[in-house]
C-alpha cells in the first residue's frame, strides 16, 4: 500500500477539524487494505481508518499513529435469494450516495430513502445508517470484514452484527470500545427489483416526509429527488459553499427512552414507538371460565424521541452559537453542530457540551453524540 504525505484531517472530515497525523496510507484495493491493517496491528501502532470522514469528530492535536484512507470502489451484481430480488456486493470505500444512485437507476428498491447520506458503503453497517424509516438492517445480507484481534478475513451475516438504532457490534460508541473491533471490507445488500415505474411507498415516516397519502405510488427516482431536496433544505447534503453542511450530520442521536420516561416529556415532543403496539387478546375456554377476567399483561416498550425538538425547546434555536465561537448549530436544523469556518475541535466540543447541559437541565435527558470522537472529549 502506498504511503502518502499526511494531510490535515480537517481536509478529510466533513466537520473540518483535525491536524495531520504522523503517517498516512491510501488503500486502493482490498489486498492493500488487509496487508496494511495486519502490519499495523502486529506492530501495536495506533491506527484510524477513514472512508468519507462524515461520521468523525477529530481533536485539534495531531493523531499519533497511522491513518488509513479506504479508497476501494466497485459494485458487483449477484443473484438474489428469491425471485424479484438482486444482490449487490459493494466495496467498502464506494461512495454511499453513488451506490444509492446506482440502485435507483437500475430499478432496485430498498435504500432510496437514504439518498444524500454522506460517507462510504463500509461505514453504513457500522452504525446501521438510516433515514425516513429505512435502515441498512432491512437490506443488509452480510459483510466481509477483517478482525483486529486475529487479522482474519471472514464473511459475517447481518444477523450477527447486533444492528440496532444507529449501532452495531462494530461501532465505537463514545466512552466505550466496539464489541467486535474490525474493519469492513465489503457489504452485500439484497434489494427488490421494481423497475422504473411507480410503486406504493411503504412506511409512514417516509410518506410523511414526502407529503404522500397512504395509497400513493411514485417511482424510485421521484423518491430520490424529493429526499435529496428535503435533506438539502435541512443542510444535510454536503455543499462546499454552505457552512450549514460543514458538520457530521446529526451530532446527537434521537434518544431511546422508556415509555414511562417519555410520558414525563411534553406531549408535543415528537416520539415514535420502536415496536408496534399489539392489543393483547385473552382466550379463555368456556369450560374453564369462572367469571373472572385476568388483568392484561403490561409489556414495557421503548420510545424514540426527537433530539432536535428537545434542543430547540431547551432554548437553543437554529443558528445558535456561543459568544466569539466559530461553531454553531445549523441555521436549518438544530440537530447539526456545524463548523462556521475555521472552528477548532475545542470550540465545537464546547458547543456540544453546552447543548447537552441545557437539554439535561430542562428535560432530565443526556443526549449522546452520534459521530465517533477521536482525540476529543465531551
Amino acid at each position: 500500500m502506498p504511503e502518502i504525505e499526511p494531510v490535515a484531517l480537517a481536509r478529510l472530515t466533513t466537520l473540518r477539524t483535525g491536524a495531520a497525523p504522523a503517517r498516512m496510507f491510501e488503500a486502493g484495493t482490498t489486498d492493500e487494505l488487509v496487508t496494511e491493517l495486519r502490519e499495523l496491528w502486529a506492530a501495536g501502532e495506533p491506527w484510524l481508518v477513514i472512508g468519507g470522514g462524515s461520521n468523525l469528530f477529530v481533536g485539534d492535536e495531531p493523531f499519533e499513529g497511522t491513518v488509513v484512507r479506504v479508497r476501494t470502489t466497485g459494485i458487483e451484481p449477484l443473484p438474489g435469494s428469491r425471485p424479484g430480488t438482486m444482490r449487490l456486493r459493494v466495496q467498502a470505500g464506494h461512495d454511499w450516495d453513488a451506490l444509492v444512485a446506482y440502485t435507483v437507476a437500475h430499478g432496485l428498491a430498498g435504500i432510496e430513502a437514504m439518498s444524500g447520506i454522506p460517507g462510504t458503503a463500509g461505514a453504513a453497517p457500522v452504525q446501521n445508517v438510516g433515514a425516513y424509516g429505512q435502515e441498512i438492517v432491512q437490506t443488509l445480507v452480510e459483510v466481509e470484514l477483517i478482525d483486529e484481534a486475529t487479522g482474519d478475513v471472514s464473511v459475517v451475516a447481518a444477523d450477527d452484527l447486533g444492528l440496532g438504532f444507529r449501532t452495531s457490534v462494530l461501532k465505537h460508541h463514545y466512552g466505550s470500545v466496539p464489541e467486535r473491533p474490525a474493519v469492513v471490507l465489503s457489504i452485500t445488500l439484497e434489494l427488490a427489483v421494481v423497475g422504473a415505474g411507480e410503486i406504493p411507498v411503504a412506511g409512514d415516516q417516509l410518506r410523511a416526509a414526502l407529503g404522500l397519502e397512504p395509497d400513493a405510488s411514485v417511482s424510485l427516482s421521484w423518491i430520490r429527488d424529493h429526499v435529496l431536496a428535503t435533506r438539502a433544505r435541512k443542510g444535510m447534503v454536503l455543499d462546499d459553499t454552505d457552512p450549514d453542511t460543514w458538520s457530521a450530520g446529526s451530532f446527537f442521536q434521537n434518544a431511546i427512552v422508556s415509555e414511562a420516561f417519555a410520558r414525563t416529556l411534553p406531549a408535543e415532543c415528537p416520539r415514535w414507538p420502536l415496536a408496534p403496539y399489539v392489543d393483547p387478546v385473552t382466550v379463555i375456554p368456556l369450560a374453564a371460565f369462572d367469571g373472572v377476567v385476568p388483568p392484561p399483561i403490561t409489556v414495557a416498550t421503548e420510545v424514540k424521541v426527537s433530539a432536535a425538538w428537545l434542543i430547540e425547546h431547551a432554548g437553543l434555536g437554529k443558528g445558535f452559537s456561543l459568544p466569539r465561537s466559530r461553531a454553531g448549530l445549523s441555521t436549518k436544523h438544530t440537530l447539526a453542530v456545524t463548523n462556521r469556518g475555521g472552528a477548532s475541535a475545542g470550540e465545537i466540543a464546547q458547543l456540544a457540551r453546552f447543548t447537552q447541559q441545557r437539554v439535561q437541565a430542562e428535560f432530565g435527558l443526556l443526549l449522546q453524540p452520534e459521530p465517533v470522537l477521536v482525540g476529543v472529549d465531551l
